[in-house]
């Protein structure tokens, strides 16, 4: 976030009128030609012309003259570093400038040339436009610089070059570059670089002696210089090689894609692989292993500049995973070494995957690494580079895995839930597995109700993650216990916001707790044994407990309380998008007993949910959607669940509390229960139904006087008429019943307690649909034409085809059911 005075600068730059901003031109091309030394004023202004020109995505149109001006001033190489830094930031984000002119200015200083190079790649619209700054480059960081200063300004332009277009480079230039990785890489001197001198009587040139480089814990450095080791200053080889190790990966994923492991390399790191074995139970990184290392880099410099930097990348590596298993000094360097193991481990697993003969030279160390990290929660994260590492190779090397994955899926969202960084690389992980997870890893799909607490608690941020990893954690023998848990996530995210509070309320903290508190009631009732058994079931690491728990209403009394909490509201919200995903992707794969077990989880949760502003009605919506959708894959889900459907449409309360899915749960009723769908759709079986609903229209009728009488939406009681209609024109029997019934929802409808309620709109369109169907009754044969057709495929034309049979039985009945027809007999 911005503090408040950056972002009314902000604003400014982004609402300057046109007119202001030419003058604004002027001054700054009248301070530049008259001032050959520019003073603070032209910076200044430089510096707000920099953030005019950057504060919007939209590229700034600059005059001709003033841009040319800038161009030159960038090209003299005359001002300071700070000016040249914004001449190439002001260019970068106006509109494209002639590139050719730009290059054509580079020059043998790079320090400077840098600034020409990162506006000529801003600017490029395709490869050749970078060409002549690439040549450039390379053929500077071929020749020896008498300064050294060269490949630190070279080697990140390098790096956008390759990032901007890898085919760049020809065969020759990568290995040119590779050579000189390997050697900025490997051969860094060990003594601390000259530091500047702040003056004084014992500053002279006999007390600056060579001073090596030490270890994070302070002893002296040996083997070879990297990243881990510490100095009050660093050489320009020093920094050199702490470039290279950031750009390492990058490069080895862009240009190291050729594996070339051979028989003999294979055979000999089995063989390396097996004596570090009979070695591990004794110490974590055994002398055996740095021999290992040491015989195997004698033999790299008759290697290819490809397999010879990748042999020493790996070499580096397995000495930062060795320098990281020492006591750090500073905090500071502690939180450097994760973040090496964290990229040290990522670039052995390259490595390992382009060429699987390392795969047994680096198990041992990968192996020894776990076993150290494993058992603290402050190496999470460096765990997740280990768990990838075991997933892409534990299978080549016959290494068991499963305490890894373990630890990954049962531990980490357990207990470090709340760390958002862990999250998102945790679930990045996971997607980027998902195919191998799914079938080669069981605890994955086991562990669902583990991963979804890192939802419940960072909902908005991984909603778009989780909509692509719900269907990996899918399958028929978890689908219903995924759905449940899906409905119960704001309870999780209630329930872990109360445990973060709880554990981090202490006992003498209660004591200022607001008795009346009603949070503090919550947390207490969160302590008790009486509710454990809830908790224990919403906080379990695993599927397999069971669908659901019994008495969820009595969950939902106790997490109340919680129901406005911000994140609590915040993953509810994100609850409808997953439940679409849900329904979507089950249907792939369901059978027909797995369809009527999701259909009645709908029915049964629709009245068994969290108390939220608005998830209740969101939630309903998605069941009625998706409802719909399970009785048109499985129509005979109607009469496989009539028991449980009859129970759900024969109470009028219903009514009120879910209107939506009541009057779709009808709808399909009136649709689906025919034999054309299923032939066991008996006359019985349409006549409960009928009288199910026959007995909510008539107590919908039945309204008496009162001062507030119930109000029945207009579309229910026309559903339910239209349902009605169609049970009755299966079975004609029925057709006496249904006229009795329309006849005296017409009366209700005319009466004044209905009137007190409806509109003279809803009135009239319930009278309406009332005299319709009771008119097209009469013809019973046609009424079931045109009440139930026949299904002639996925997207019917009757609307649209004249010729059709449909528009013309409409339009006979229309005009013999009129009362003032001619066809009508006399």
């Amino acid at each position: 976030m911005y503090s408040t005075g950056s972002e009314s600068l902000l604003k400014q730059a982004r609402e300057i009128q046109d007119e202001e901003l030419q003058k604004f031109y002027g001054r700054i091309i009248k301070s530049l030609s008259a001032n050959r030394e520019h003073g603070n004023e032209t910076t200044d202004s430089l510096q707000r012309l920099n953030l005019i020109v950057s504060a919007t995505k939209y590229a700034k149109t600059l005059p001709p003259d003033l841009r040319k001006k800038l161009q030159m001033l960038l090209l003299a190489k005359t001002h300071t570093e700070q000016l040249q830094a914004l001449y190439s930031s002001i260019l970068r984000e106006s509109l494209p400038l002639s590139i050719h002119e730009l290059c054509s200015g580079l020059g043998t200083d790079l320090r400077w040339s840098s600034y020409v190079a990162a506006v000529a790649l801003s600017q490029a619209a395709c490869k050749d436009d970078v060409a002549p700054v690439c040549q450039h480059l390379l053929k500077q960081l071929e020749s020896r610089q008498p300064d050294g200063q060269v490949c630190k300004h070279t080697l990140p332009i390098l790096t956008k070059l390759v990032n901007y277009s890898p085919d760049i480079l020809t065969e020759d230039q990568v290995n040119l570059v590779s050579r000189k990785l390997v050697d900025w890489l490997r051969y860094a001197s060990m003594q601390q670089g000259a530091s500047m001198s702040s003056g004084g009587f014992f500053s002279g040139p006999r007390t600056r002696q060579p001073v090596p480089v030490t270890e994070v814990d302070g002893t002296v450095a040996g083997d070879f210089f990297t990243v881990l080791c510490v100095g009050h200053s660093f050489g320009e080889d020093q920094w050199m090689n702490m470039y290279t190790f950031s750009i390492i990966r990058k490069w080895l994923l862009t240009y190291d894609t050729e594996g070339t492991s051979g028989g003999e390399s294979d055979h000999l790191s089995r063989i390396q692989f097996m004596l570090a074995q009979d070695q591990d139970d004794r110490s974590e990184v055994d002398s055996s292993v740095v021999s290992m290392v040491s015989a195997t880099s004698s033999c790299s410099r008759l290697l290819a500049p490809k397999e010879r930097l990748r042999e020493k990348a790996f070499e580096y590596c397995h000495r930062l995973i060795e320098q990281s298993d020492r006591k750090a000094i500073k905090r500071t360097d502690t939180e450097l070494q994760k973040a090496c193991i964290v990229e040290a481990v990522t670039i052995m697993d390259i490595i390992c995957k382009e060429d699987p003969s390392y795969v047994y030279r680096a198990f041992p160390s990968i192996k020894a690494l776990y076993g150290r990290l494993s058992g603290e929660l402050t190496y999470a994260r460096a765990l997740i580079p280990i768990a990838q590492f075991y997933l892409n190779h534990s299978e080549m090397a016959a290494v068991d895995s499963e305490a890894v994955y373990r630890q990954l899926f049962a531990r980490f969202p357990s207990e470090l839930f709340n760390e958002p960084t862990l999250a998102y690389e945790f679930v990045q992980f996971c997607r980027a597995n998902m195919a191998d997870l799914e079938n080669g890893v069981a605890l994955y799909r086991q562990s669902f109700p583990n991963l979804f607490k890192f939802l419940a608690w960072n909902s908005p941020a991984l909603v778009s993650d989780y909509m692509e990893l719900l269907p990996s954690l899918m399958c028929p023998d978890t689908a219903v216990e995924v759905l449940h848990s899906l409905l119960d996530l704001p309870c999780l995210a209630a329930t872990l916001d109360l445990q973060q509070r709880s554990a981090t309320c202490q006992a003498s903290e209660r004591v200022l707790w607001d008795t009346g508190s009603k949070l503090a009631s919550t947390l207490e009732t969160f302590r008790q044994p009486s509710y454990r058994g809830f908790f224990l079931y919403i906080l379990r690491p695993e599927a397999g407990s069971g669908d659901t728990i019994d008495r969820l209403n009595v969950l939902h009394d106790v997490l109340a309380e919680m129901a406005a909490c911000p994140r609590v509201v915040q993953c509810a919200q994100v609850v409808p998008v997953l439940l679409h995903v849900f329904f979507n992707n089950v249907t792939k794969f369901a059978d027909q007993k797995l369809i009527n077990q999701l259909a009645l989880v709908l029915l049964e949760r629709s009245s068994l949910l969290y108390n939220i502003k608005q998830f209740k009605i969101e939630l309903f919506r998605v069941f009625s959607t998706h409802i719909r959708a399970l009785c048109k894959l499985h129509p005979s889900l109607i009469v496989e669940q009539s028991r449980e459907l009859l129970d759900f449409c024969g109470s009028t309360a219903n009514i009120y509390s879910r209107e939506e899915l009541y009057t779709n749960v009808v709808w399909l009723i009136g649709e689906y229960l025919s034999v054309a769908h299923d032939p066991r759709c008996s006359v019985e079986l349409i006549t409960k139904f009928f009288e199910g609903l026959e007995a909510v229209l008539f107590e919908i009728s039945q309204v008496r006087q009162s001062a507030s009488p119930p109000s029945y939406p207009p579309r229910v009681l026309t559903t339910l008429m239209t349902t009605m209609a169609k049970l009755a024109s299966r079975s004609q029997d029925l057709i006496p019943r249904v006229s009795l019934s329309l006849s005296k929802l017409c009366t209700f409808a005319r009466s004044r307690p209905a009137k007190a309620s409806y509109s003279e709109e809803d009135t009239e369109e319930i009278v309406t649909r009332a005299h319709e169907l009771t008119n097209l009754l009469k013809l019973p044969s046609v009424a079931q034409f045109v009440l139930a057709p026949p299904p002639l495929g996925e997207s019917p034309r009757w609307h649209r085809d004249t010729n059709a049979s449909l528009p013309r039985a409409m339009r006979a009945i229309s005009e013999l059911l009129h009362k003032q027809s001619s066809f009508l007999p006399a």
